[in-house]
């Protein structure tokens, strides 16, 4: 799969970046991350994941502890899906086209900004799911790209805490308030409503 396709192209040659675009794909594009690139990923508490179906497109946030992205190969890395609005929008994108876009931003000051395309798979199986506190299911993403950005546009943003609903050994996080709010209560999931009402249907 090249690069660059047809509309990449047409806007490189419209605004003379052609050449620029060429020497960045051999200096800066590669598939296997370094150690540099497994070093902040894992140090990650949050990423950007897009999916696509069809016309369905999709851009969601990912957040956990550093650390919940896993780096499991030269070109793979793992994440858990937590407790959601039951919507799947991301995930069932994946089950129908396994296409992925995953963008790492780093907003301390740093300058780390990572983009990586790649293909997703979904693993529900048990074993897995101890390999991260709180996971419903892990994705797993085969890399296809991995391409840092200039990040002279992100903000600095200070104060960074780790969301309390976050899941990690010892900690209950706290429900959802919207569970609680009349237009999702009567259609949460059955063992949700069992476990927080102690209703079964």
């Amino acid at each position: 799969m090249s690069f660059y396709h047809d509309g990449n192209r047409r806007l490189q040659d419209r605004f003379d970046g052609r050449q620029l675009a060429d020497s960045l794909e051999r200096n800066r594009r590669h598939s296997t991350f370094s150690i540099d690139d497994c070093k902040f990923i894992e140090n990650a508490s949050f990423f950007f994941l897009a999916t696509t179906s069809g016309k369905v497109v999709d851009c969601s946030f990912k957040g956990g502890l550093p650390g919940f992205i896993k780096v499991t190969g030269p070109n793979s890395l793992s994440f858990p899906d937590y407790d959601g609005n039951s919507m799947y929008r991301s995930l069932g994108n994946i089950l129908e086209n396994e296409n992925v876009g995953l963008l790492f931003l780093n907003f301390d000051g740093g300058k780390e900004r990572m983009r990586i395309n790649g293909t997703a798979k979904l693993d529900y199986h048990e074993e897995r799911l101890k390999e991260f506190d709180g996971a419903k299911l892990i994705v797993d993403i085969t890399v296809i790209n991995i391409f840092p950005n200039c990040p002279r546009y992100i903000p600095q943003l200070e104060n960074l805490e780790i969301s309390d609903h976050v899941p990690r050994a010892g900690h209950v996080p706290p429900e959802a308030e919207w569970k609680f709010r009349d237009y999702a209560k009567p259609y949460l999931p059955r063992s949700e409503k069992k476990r927080l009402f102690n209703e079964d249907n």
